[in-house]
């Protein structure tokens, strides 16, 4: 007779590679908390025709609770249909005690425990339990009480359905079983979800305040952009200075709806594009804060051809104006100052009658607070 080495060592990286896949597999399927788990070589060995193959191979992984130690014998599977050996009545065909035999069973129905008990109390030298359908070829160290000086040891399911098939056939299957390597565990499918749900997190985070920031940003460029433009309309609005005699010191003269105060001698006024005049120390902080006329809404960058982003002036002065009152709103961008103030009829000084209780009921208060909060 011819003894044939199959597969002994011409696969054995590719074999260790997926061995230890199957094990991190198992490992997350049935959190695993084992600190350190070993591999368990196994050379098996069955006769066909007149011919002897063996297989070798680390293609189990020992019991966290068995016994580490070689053993050797024939594969004995249960009795009858049912290969979980979860009865106690369960029976296996082995050879005569001088022998050793090692129990071939199928997982589940019952623990582990129960199982290598059962095969224990009829004498098997080791207890080999495969996994469940479906799962190819993966393992892990199972979890069971100590039972003896008993080898316990998974193998996949792929490999203990063929053992098992031989048998059936027949076929006169023996397996030795050596101690292989040691691997430590530092992580299950638990940890390793845990790490990947912690790291989508935090690129959230980063994302989302990294995006805040450089929102933030852009605003204060845009509002640096808007102040200078409003301090440049600023300074090309035209600066009169009243002088004893003049029509608006006379006490029928209006006063200033920003200050409510009247006008005097050597008041400084602003004149605006739309021909609205206030004190020049009242109206200068209020372009500077929205950028019209507080009677007429003109817009006095658009006015003066000052060009500026519409989107980022509109809503920026929208979110000034929205805390002025209800009734207050943005200028009409599409509109000219002199369609703003042609249908208004003014007074001798060109100023709005009546439009001052209903827009703005208390302008100074108005403008003290804006300032404030943007200077």
């Amino acid at each position: 007779m011819n003894l044939l080495r199959i597969g002994a060592w011409r696969n054995n990286d590719i074999s260790l590679w997926l061995l230890e896949l199957n094990i991190f597999l198992g490992l997350g399927s049935n959190s695993c908390q084992a600190s350190a788990i070993w591999t368990a070589y196994m050379n098996i060995s069955f006769q066909v025709g007149n011919r002897i193959l063996s297989e070798l191979g680390e293609i189990g992984v020992f019991g966290r609770s068995s016994t580490l130690k070689p053993v050797a014998g024939v594969v004995v599977p249960p009795d009858g249909r049912n290969q979980n050996a979860c009865n106690p009545t369960t029976n296996f065909s082995h050879p005569p005690d001088p022998e050793m035999w090692l129990a071939l069973i199928e997982r589940g129905g019952c623990t582990f425990t129960q199982k290598i008990k059962v095969a224990t109390s009829q004498g098997a030298g080791g207890v080999i339990i495969y996994n469940f359908p479906g799962t190819g070829n993966q393992v892990f160290p199972m979890a069971h009480q100590w039972v003896g000086e008993v080898v316990v040891v998974m193998i996949g399911n792929l490999k203990g359905t063929e053992l098992l098939n031989l048998i059936q056939k027949g076929v006169h299957v023996r397996m030795t079983i050596q101690v292989g390597r040691k691997h430590f565990i530092w992580m299950n499918h638990y940890f390793l979800s845990f790490i990947i749900v912690s790291l989508i997190t935090l690129s959230y985070f980063v994302i989302y305040h990294l995006r805040r920031l450089w929102m933030a940003r852009v605003q204060i460029r845009r509002w640096r952009q808007l102040a200078t433009n409003l301090k440049k309309s600023v300074g090309q609005l035209q600066l009169r200075t009243l002088k004893e005699g003049d029509e608006e010191t006379s006490p029928s003269g209006d006063s200033c709806v920003v200050c409510f105060e009247a006008y005097k001698p050597n008041d400084t006024v602003r004149v605006l594009v739309c021909k609205h005049f206030f004190h020049q120390t009242c109206i200068d902080p209020w372009i500077l804060s929205h950028g019209m006329c507080p009677m007429c809404k003109c817009d006095i960058l658009k006015a003066l051809g000052i060009e500026i982003e519409i989107e980022r002036r509109s809503s920026s002065l929208r979110v000034l104006m929205s805390s002025e009152s209800p009734g207050a709103t943005a200028p009409n961008q599409g509109e000219s100052c002199d369609e703003h103030t042609s249908g208004t009829s003014r007074n001798k000084h060109g100023m709005a009658g009546g439009d001052l209780s209903s827009e703005n009921p208390d302008p100074a208060g108005t403008v003290a607070v804006v300032v404030h909060s943007t200077l």
